[in-house]
């Protein structure tokens, strides 16, 4: 048999010969050592830097964490003690709660030191702080303890923000106890100097009792104002911490930004109840001052309307100009002739509860109600209703292709009222929305929107 020649082979098997060969193999050794070159300075996944330090040891190159630099490991680590810090806090302000209500509010209870009465006037709604700090604080649990063990050791799957927003309802709470703190300390200060049993159990409890930490009642009793003051301060900690492509960077933001609004709007109702005292202090803007005046309104339309806070959803709210015409042909001679004045307008709708638990996250049951609540600001700053609020359900609403910057709503047998907005397209939104319960909840749902003056008749009286 004829022995092969190597180079043969090599042509038979390769299809190229020795030269491409040989540039291919030099080729692929530079793209490789590209490859290794881009691989020792990849980009951080964070921030996009390439000043990652050069890895010579195969098993740390592997054990680095997700290609961080050296800037973006330290921001997750304080990233991670800021969230640490928010839950650890939150579970050691329930300690403080559940020390309250066990060591102080069930003991004198039960010895008769004093009565019911007395004792909401101390503790106020320390049961509705208790209740939402045990909801809050197990759903931030859950989420650290999912974070562990999906192998997220840095916490970067964790939104506080998020979690905090679905919590937002916590704040009125914080801010009846609030309110009632001036009078409950002088309340307890009063009683401690009348009742001589209630002045030796406060000092036993104090001096005797080690779940105490000796600390005696008054102290215990400043811990959810101390706790919604901090809020801000550990959420800043955790925004410095995030950067701004983390999907909870705006959700942060936002908590941040309601809570402190929230705190505004405590100061300003304890200046016109006439205390001294006052929370800390933040910085105003415009966007805190509308906040503020968003949560007074809010507050006025449920104190007036008598809703639960957790079945009521705030569907729009703002400005409007209206106009009451003293009758129905006021299409024909057109909106000019009508005399409008601005008015805040909210839109509120009483959801039934799906369940027992009003801080659930499954979607809101069906529509029960729905009203209007028109309220006039006066110079004084103060809120004052026009009139009792509007029930849907008892209203129809329409539109007038002459007068497409406007909208109509009639109230059976009563009044007529014309709405309209400086933005031409915000007024078909407050139509569309308002027209849509209306129908939902009226008995005539089912008919086609036509005018008002032809479905019923009414007089239309200026009030």
């Amino acid at each position: 048999a004829t022995r092969t020649k190597s180079k043969d082979v090599e042509r038979a098997d390769s299809g190229i010969g020795q030269m491409p060969a040989r540039k291919w193999r030099n080729r692929a050794s530079e793209t490789l050592s590209s490859l290794q070159a881009w691989e020792a300075h990849r980009p951080c996944t964070d921030c996009g830097e390439r000043d990652l330090p050069v890895e010579t040891d195969v098993q740390n190159c592997n054990q680095r964490r997700a290609d961080l630099c050296e800037k973006c490991r330290k921001r997750r680590t304080e990233r991670k003690e800021s969230v640490l810090e928010f839950v650890n806090t939150e579970a050691s302000y329930g300690e403080d709660l559940r020390i309250i209500k066990e060591e102080f509010y069930l003991p004198m209870q039960a010895a008769g030191l004093l009565s019911q009465e007395q004792l909401q006037g101390i503790f106020s709604n320390i049961q509705e702080l208790i209740d939402l700090n045990e909801s809050f604080l197990e759903i931030l649990q859950e989420e650290i303890d999912q974070a562990f063990d999906q192998g997220d050791d840095d916490l970067m799957t964790v939104c506080i923000g998020e979690i905090f927003l679905e919590f937002v309802n916590m704040l009125p709470a914080f801010q009846t106890y609030c309110l009632q703190q001036s009078s409950s300390v002088n309340m307890l200060n009063a009683l401690e100097k009348e009742k001589e049993l209630l002045r030796i159990f406060l000092n036993v409890s104090q001096n005797d009792n080690t779940a105490l930490r000796r600390m005696n009642l008054r102290s215990f009793l400043m811990a959810p104002l101390q706790r919604v003051t901090k809020y801000p301060l550990l959420l800043s900690r955790i925004i410095k911490a995030t950067t701004e492509y983390h999907p909870d960077h705006g959700s942060l933001r936002e908590a941040k930004s309601r809570i402190e609004s929230h705190l505004e709007h405590i100061n300003m109702k304890t200046k016109q109840e006439g205390n001294t005292w006052t929370l800390r202090s933040f910085r105003q803007d415009s966007k805190k001052k509308r906040e503020v005046i968003n949560i007074e309104m809010r507050e006025t339309a449920l104190k007036t309307v008598g809703w639960l806070r957790e079945e009521t959803r705030f569907v729009m709210e703002g400005s409007l100009q209206l106009a009451q015409p003293p009758d129905g042909q006021w299409v024909k001679k057109g909106s000019k002739t009508l005399k409008f004045q601005n008015m805040q307008v909210l839109l509120l709708v009483n959801m039934k509860r799906v369940s027992e638990s009003s801080l659930e996250s499954a979607e809101p049951g069906p529509v029960k109600d729905a009203v209007l609540v028109l309220i006039r600001d006066k110079n004084n700053g103060k809120f004052h209703l026009l009139r009792e609020p509007l029930r849907l359900s008892n209203c129809i609403v329409s539109t007038d292709p002459d007068c497409d910057d406007t909208f109509e709503l009639i109230e059976i047998r009563r009044e007529a009222f014309v709405f309209r907005d400086s933005d031409r397209a915000r007024t078909h939104h407050w139509f569309r929305q308002i027209r849509r319960y209306s129908r939902e909840l009226g008995s005539w749902k089912k008919r086609r929107n036509a005018l008002p003056n032809i479905m019923i008749s009414t007089p239309h009286t200026r009030p």
